[in-house]
């Protein structure tokens, strides 16, 4: 099944290409966005595999979010969807996998869905045989109203924060709509380790560790941060692991 995410800033077109969508059987969840930074939250926060994208939005354009996820490590297809015509060229050096025109036509919807397919296809071929990373290595994150991305081996610690979760890096933090178990499972093959109930660390990034009687905290960024007793065998488990140890 097909995760799809349809962005578009008039929602009666999302509405309408969510319709036809959803008859079709190789189709699984449908996300929604009307706007560019909406839709980059929504990549966060979901598992999406393929985009049906509209050219002309305010702020970040179709052509804009195209590009930001041509950066990720491992991008969902892209469908353009569109009333103009000349911006085919642009799309396709873009590595779009269609290019739809409005109205959309459902047999020329289920194309792209086969287009989409294949391509899914090819690449869980390719990952098989070793070849693909996993996961995005781009964060979108919104500050003063403006969308900036950030690389996630540049975060240094995740805090909690209820339903959000603070991004810390050398020089800044950022607040994203995400929580922090999501994070725990999302990032766990990319090195960030859960050490409390309050905070996700880059292993990469940790500075010291140290282990008293009754209290075990790291050093990241220059931050203490405590390490819960349920985490600590986990934290134990990773510091062993990456012991040097003498050859036998």
């Amino acid at each position: 099944m097909v995760n799809v995410l349809v962005v578009d800033d008039e929602l009666p077109a999302v509405e309408a290409l969510t319709y036809l969508l959803a008859r079709d059987e190789r189709i699984g969840s449908i996300y929604r966005a009307t706007g560019g930074a909406e839709a980059l939250r929504a990549l966060e926060s979901h598992e999406v595999d393929a985009l049906f994208l509209d050219i002309h939005m305010p702020s970040l354009s179709g052509l804009d979010i195209a590009r930001v996820i041509s950066r990720f490590s491992r991008p969902p297809a892209v469908v353009f969807v569109t009333a103009d015509e000349d911006k085919a060229v642009q799309a396709f050096d873009l590595a779009a996998v269609d290019y739809l025109l409005k109205p959309v036509r459902p047999e020329r919807l289920a194309e792209s869905v086969r287009r989409i397919c294949d391509l899914l296809d090819d690449r869980a071929g390719r990952e098989a045989g070793g070849d693909g990373p996993a996961k995005p290595e781009v964060i979108s994150v919104d500050q003063a109203g403006v969308t900036k991305m950030i690389r996630r081996d540049d975060i240094r610690y995740v805090q909690a924060q209820g339903d959000y979760a603070r991004l810390h890096t050398a020089e800044s933090s950022y607040l994203i709509r995400v929580p922090l178990n999501d994070l725990e499972r999302q990032w766990a093959q990319a090195g960030y380790l859960r050490i409390h109930r309050s905070y996700l660390v880059s292993m990469d990034h940790i500075q010291q560790v140290r282990l008293g009687s009754g209290r075990a905290s790291v050093l990241v960024n220059g931050a203490e941060l405590p390490v819960s007793r349920r985490h600590l065998p986990a934290v134990r488990d990773k510091l062993e692991a990456t012991r040097v140890r003498p050859r036998g």
